[in-house]
């Protein structure tokens, strides 16, 4: 079992910036594939980044390559989203997910993931 749990969320303008943070418990996250996912009102569950824990490799949707950067810190057995160029459609709620299954992995699909943290609501003005 794993515990997770989003913050860093809030209320931004337009081109700001915000890092989300995702601490875990029960289980150190190298044993982990890790996705970062959004959900705005009324749309389904959206990937958006995801960092295999055993090699590092990263994997982006098209929506926020070259704004967002998928990152993690070891011994703090934590998981980041760095947000950067920020624009209103961005706004959702952003849940942090992990993998036991496929450490090795990069994964896009909510279905394959075991654990969600609770969600950070983000939201950007105009």
């Amino acid at each position: 079992q794993v515990q997770l749990v989003e913050s860093g969320g809030g209320l931004v303008q337009a081109g700001g910036s915000l890092r989300l943070s995702c601490a875990a418990s029960g289980r150190p996250l190298r044993s982990f594939a890790m996705g970062w996912f959004r959900q705005a009102p009324g749309k389904e569950r959206e990937f958006v980044a995801a960092i295999s824990w055993v090699y590092a490799s990263t994997y982006y949707a098209d929506s926020v390559k070259g704004r967002f950067a998928i990152s993690r810190d070891d011994a703090k057995n934590t998981l980041y989203l760095q947000m950067n160029s920020l624009k209103p459609e961005d706004t959702a709620v952003y849940y942090c997910a992990a993998d036991y299954e496929s450490p090795g992995s990069v994964i896009s699909n909510p279905d394959d993931y075991d654990y969600w943290g609770q969600g950070t609501q983000v939201t950007v003005s105009s």
